[in-house]
């Protein structure tokens, strides 16, 4: 599932960070930030219009992503939860 579908206070763990392009910018600062493999990470909140941005918790850092920003990160829910069907 992507980071932007995961659902609110729900934990996952990050399984990769997808390029859109070649040599993509945004996915690979991602990675720098600390998305990469096996970190646990956390939708905390949604901002007001359009859900959007989300603000990311990933250890004890937070971050505000766009929801095109969130989908280059793929993730796997901890607790069972759901997936959504692409």
């Amino acid at each position: 599932m992507k980071l932007s579908e995961l659902p609110r206070r729900i934990a996952a763990t990050v399984e990769r960070v997808e390029d859109q392009v070649p040599n993509d910018a945004i996915a690979r600062r991602l990675r720098e930030l600390g998305f990469v493999r096996g970190e646990r990470v956390e939708v905390m909140a949604a901002g007001p219009v359009a859900a959007e941005p989300l603000l990311v918790q990933i250890g004890f850092t937070r971050f505000a992503l766009r929801r095109s920003e969130a989908a280059r990160v793929r993730v796997v829910a901890d607790n069972g939860a759901v997936e959504v069907p692409a």
